[in-house]
């Protein structure tokens, strides 16, 4: 099942939707995913804004930002495949088809990769999939790219080991991230600073049609997880935290233990759960929203 996140938009008041969005912002070269997700903080006059995944500060692209609420979900956006377009240049001449070769031998599906040494995870040999890595054109020793990969991978590190393996060393000259999960550049809501500037001031001027056009309800989280509804019988108690029973739901549902599901009531986002299908018990809470007011 699917949610419409377009009649939810157009149902909701701008309030409500400050209060519970996401923005995918087009970060520009030069401030950190912290700046960014700070100016939109103070620029909107929130409590919180949260960023989904670091961008290294030359880095521009995708760079999706929860506000108020939606920040509870941002562990639910997290570590989901990233595509990059990006210009490597590697220190001395070296034959496409054999950088080609190395990358589908060596490059290509699971890899061992360790941060480098500027990252704040542990500095350990870690497991990543690169799903796509792929040379689109070449100008003497500088080469586009294509890297479609596992979430938490290093393309800065994966250059580096990749001219090392070559034997002639290599560095990345330009890197542009396209898509983050489910958030891409080419997404009707992707806006850049000025034209986000321009929406707020407008807001502040009392109108708010720019503005309401680049949040991102966060009840789009539906389009990771499965989606549950449920009836309006024990919503009190379950905008407490009460676990739903099978009794709550409009439809019996056959989901694995564990598995993490989004609940809705008609059009009304719950909360994200896991199911536990212990007796009577179908799952558990991980996070309910109490019903926002306008």
């Amino acid at each position: 099942m699917s949610i419409n996140t377009g009649k939810i938009k157009k149902e909701k008041t701008i309030k409500e939707l400050l209060e519970f969005s996401i923005l995918n912002i087009d970060k520009p070269s030069g401030p950190t995913s912290f700046d960014i997700s700070d100016f939109v903080r103070k620029k909107l006059g929130l409590r919180k804004t949260s960023h989904f995944g670091t961008l290294d500060p030359k880095v521009t692209g995708v760079l999706p930002i929860a506000l108020n609420r939606a920040c509870r979900l941002t562990g639910d956006f997290l570590g989901h495949d990233k595509t990059y377009v990006g210009i490597m240049r590697f220190h001395e001449e070296v034959e496409l088809n054999k950088i080609r070769k190395i990358i589908e031998d060596k490059f290509t599906g699971k890899i061992m990769q360790k941060p480098p040494v500027r990252s704040r995870v542990v500095r350990q040999l870690r497991e990543r999939e690169v799903k796509r890595f792929e040379i689109i054109e070449q100008e003497g020793k500088d080469f586009l790219f294509v890297a479609e990969v596992q979430g938490g991978t290093y393309i800065r590190k994966l250059i580096d080991d990749l001219g090392k393996e070559l034997g002639v060393n290599a560095h990345m000259l330009e890197l542009r991230r396209v898509q983050a999960g489910i958030f891409s550049e080419n997404d009707p809501e992707s806006v850049n600073l000025y034209d986000f500037e321009k929406a707020v001031e407008e807001y502040s001027n009392g109108d708010e049609e720019n503005l309401r056009k680049i949040l991102i309800p966060a009840e789009i989280v539906s389009r990771i997880y499965p989606v549950v509804m449920i009836k309006k019988d024990n919503l009190k108690q379950i905008y407490t935290g009460k676990p739903l029973m099978n009794k709550d739901l409009v439809k019996k549902e056959d989901l694995e233990t564990g598995e993490k599901i989004v609940v809705f009531c008609e059009s009304n986002f719950i909360g994200t759960y896991r199911v536990v299908n212990e007796k009577d018990i179908f799952a558990k809470a991980d996070f309910v929203i109490q019903p926002i007011k306008s």
